[in-house]
């Protein structure tokens, strides 16, 4: 058993999803915007029989007050966020908005999701 996966931050969970992605990814192709992907995943999320929310608030606080506010694309069971890229190729952009959206949010785990011209998916951790 490879003991790196074993010791995964909700690695079942985050299993699931890329399974949906794919499923998603397979079904539809490449070519629709973000948002039709982002509900696509949401229902190939929910028949998984997870629990996701669609849009999840995002406050970004600096000394006790609200300076920004994003919405993250899906987050799931609570516990993983995910954000939803139809775009050429993932960059480093991509990579700093979820990792800032796991910083507000006090999450440990999200997934990049890219539904462009080939699939590509990232699992970023903070903290």
């Amino acid at each position: 058993m490879n003991t790196d996966k074993a010791r995964l931050l909700h690695q079942d969970l985050t299993e699931q999803v890329i399974g949906a992605f794919y499923a998603v990814y397979n079904e539809l192709g490449a070519g629709f915007l973000e948002n039709v992907y982002e509900n696509a995943m949401a229902i190939a999320i929910s028949q998984c029989g997870l629990a996701v929310e669609r849009q999840s608030p995002i406050r970004v606080h600096f000394r006790g007050a609200v300076v920004g506010e994003y919405r993250a694309d899906l987050l799931i069971e609570k516990a993983l966020v995910v954000e939803v890229k139809a775009a050429a190729t993932l960059n480093q952009a991509h990579m700093a908005q979820l990792l800032n959206y796991l910083k507000a949010t006090g999450k440990s785990v999200g997934l990049l999701l890219n539904f462009g011209p080939r699939p590509q998916f990232k699992r970023l951790i903070f903290g």
